[in-house]
């Protein structure tokens, strides 16, 4: 007999069998919502872990766009780069769309044409700037670029055979097998008198040889961003596979204008060239500017200074030319036209761009 207190309440059987199976239920729900929980929390954790494998995949995109902040095609492929994009790559560029950037009043017959400020990094005016053109001898402006950040401008360079390794008739600064100069003034007759035969030597010389030099200015063009670019050559020469557009000129040239070098290269109208070749034999050139602003064959606007640039010319590239210059309140410009029928039209019409500064 069990004993029990009297103040103790007996509970029926049927009431604490009752009572047991609630328990049991409730049991059962919290072990259900204790395992919905985990689940849940597997879940989320597994999203966000696929959320942050997307971000960091993110950094290889997939870009139709203008280096622009506009929705504007570009034309380019898959590009990878790190950190902020408009910060790393637009932070001190001018940036254009896709579409022409007119102005009021105002046009060129060129067939691609643009200004860019410097000052405040705005695209002024732009037709057909993201167009493929042949750039001819604009190409050298990649050319010194490499040069002056891969070689050393006081090295002796000996001139080989290669310098002979170019088209009969093209641009030549006169130099040959056997001469033996610096590399600073290889590059002045590279860029003053658009020397074909110092374009191939420099690249001999820095590259290794000429092919993995032009291996070297696709790398560059690349990694400043211009993906429209390509080229098969150091020189400019006529190949089909060799171009690049207006946009990605201004690039090449704004990256080289960083280069103290280069700006005072560019800004020469002619060097005299006194050297001596192997067996000690003096030889003496003056090399003139291809700029005719430079040798007085054409005259900027009123209070605009010309201080440098680049001219290619080619019967499939056209009459080109990229310029620095300041307007009358000191402000740096570059102007590119690519693809004029001639000489006279590009001096005419790019002195139409430079008038233009003038007015901002």
């Amino acid at each position: 007999m069990r004993c029990t207190n009297k103040n103790e309440k007996t509970i029926p059987r049927e009431r604490r069998s009752t009572y047991q199976r609630e328990i049991s239920r409730r049991r059962r729900q919290r072990r259900l919502i204790i395992r919905f929980v985990s689940l849940l929390v597997i879940l989320v954790l597994l999203l966000g872990g696929l959320g942050y494998e997307f971000l960091l995949k993110s950094h290889e995109i997939e870009l139709v766009k203008a280096y622009d902040k506009t929705d504007s095609t570009f034309g380019l492929t898959t590009v990878s780069f790190d950190g902020d994009f408009s910060t790393s790559f637009a932070s001190d560029l001018c940036v254009a769309p896709q579409e022409d950037v007119v102005l009021s009043d105002f046009s060129v017959e060129a067939v691609s044409a643009a200004i860019f400020s410097e000052a405040d990094h705005q695209t002024v005016y732009a037709k057909a700037v993201h167009e493929r053109r042949y750039p001819a001898s604009l190409t050298k402006i990649m050319t010194c670029l490499v040069a002056l950040k891969n070689g050393n401008l006081d090295e002796m360079v000996t001139v080989g055979d290669e310098c002979r390794d170019i088209d009969v008739g093209s641009s030549v600064c006169e130099i040959q097998p056997g001469d033996v100069l610096s590399l600073r003034e290889l590059l002045l007759g590279l860029m003053i008198n658009s020397g074909n035969d110092a374009a191939m030597t420099i690249a001999k010389n820095v590259g290794g040889s000429v092919e993995n030099f032009v291996a070297m200015m696709n790398e560059q063009a690349a990694e400043i961003g211009a993906v429209n670019t390509h080229f098969m050559n150091p020189h400019g020469l006529q190949d089909e596979n060799h171009y690049t557009t207006v946009y990605d000129m201004y690039l090449i040239f704004h990256e080289a204008l960083k280069n103290d070098d280069f700006r005072d290269i560019i800004s020469r109208h002619s060097y005299y060239a006194s050297f001596n070749t192997t067996t000690g034999e003096e030889r003496n050139i003056t090399w003139e500017s291809t700029n005719h602003y430079f040798i007085n064959q054409a005259v900027p606007p009123k209070d605009v200074e010309v201080v440098g640039g680049k001219t290619g010319t080619t019967s499939e590239a056209g009459a080109c030319l990229v310029l620095l210059s300041k307007n009358k309140y000191g402000n740096p410009y570059v102007t590119v036209i690519m693809k004029e029928p001639d000489k006279d039209s590009l001096y005419q019409e790019m002195n139409q761009l430079l008038g233009k500064i003038n007015e901002k």
